[in-house]
């Protein structure tokens, strides 16, 4: 079966995608992409979608404030407002995504690695990026103000006196 899109042969012009596509008889990324759009223009006639992209935040106040900052609690300001402004947007990535992977329960006993357990795992790694940022900030908060023991610097002189023997508390035991 010869590809719609170029002559046998003729790979002048042509991605390496392109090219391996053309050798296994298959459709590129772009293929697949320009075919749902052909045949999804009247459905997004009767359903218009925004055709800008999600506002992003404004990274300048974050980056001139990274800039000045001197102490971990200064980049740690900055982190949490950050992840504070991405949450809503990230979570609403989410919802969508898994909206998407239920359409028509494609997602009821798929197996790993199916497309709608693919949605699935995307929306939660979407919010994974949130919580691994925050770990990573409380990790650096950790470090300068509850750092871990150094046991090599432990002495008995550091550590505090044993507490008195207590009597013992209830009946003795009898003969």
């Amino acid at each position: 079966m010869q590809h719609p899109d170029f002559e046998l042969y003729d790979n002048v012009g042509r991605t390496s995608e392109q090219i391996a596509a053309a050798h296994f008889g298959i459709a590129t990324r772009d293929d697949l992409l320009r075919w749902a759009r052909r045949d999804a223009e009247q459905f997004l006639t009767e359903h218009p979608l925004p055709a800008v992209p999600l506002p992003a935040p404004d990274a300048a106040p974050y980056l001139a404030a990274l800039a000045a900052a001197q102490t971990p609690a200064e980049v740690s300001a900055i982190t949490q407002h950050l992840l504070d402004a991405a949450q809503s947007s990230l979570s609403v990535v989410s919802d969508l995504l898994v909206s998407i992977a239920r359409w028509g329960n494609r997602h009821r006993g798929a197996e790993r690695g199916a497309p709608a357990k693919m949605l699935l795992e995307a929306a939660s790694r979407s919010l994974a990026v949130i919580a691994l940022a925050d770990q990573a900030d409380l990790a650096v908060l950790r470090d300068e103000y509850d750092p871990a023991p150094n046991p090599a610097q432990k002495t008995t002189a550091s550590r505090p006196p044993a507490p008195p023997a207590s009597p013992p508390a209830g009946p003795t035991p009898s003969r």
